[in-house]
């Protein structure tokens, strides 16, 4: 199957997609990342933002566990177990969010 382009989820927004807005979760069995969105370099400040709240709206059963959401940096031809985690990107926007 030939690659295709992965296009940011905001609104009216078109431009290719370069960061995954993802929460490990997992039922105690199985663990995966449960996507919120994804965003190009300038959505990335709004769809961060929406994650967090899409993930405190989540209700979860008895042994499920759900992380705070991530950044994780796309890459082509790598599954979600691969993907790098940008951490600093998350503090850094966590602090601009404050301010």
């Amino acid at each position: 199957m030939p690659p295709y382009q992965v296009f940011c989820s905001s609104a009216d927004c078109r431009n290719p997609a370069v960061y995954k807005i993802a929460a490990r979760w997992s039922d105690g069995v199985v663990g995966e990342l449960k996507t919120y969105g994804l965003c190009c370099e300038s959505c990335l400040p709004s769809g961060f933002e929406r994650g967090r709240q899409r993930q405190q709206a989540c209700r979860l059963t008895p042994g499920e566990t759900l992380d705070p959401p991530g950044i994780f940096l796309l890459s082509r031809g790598h599954r979600d177990q691969t993907l790098q985690r940008l951490r600093d990107l998350e503090v850094n926007l966590g602090q601009s969010r404050e301010h």
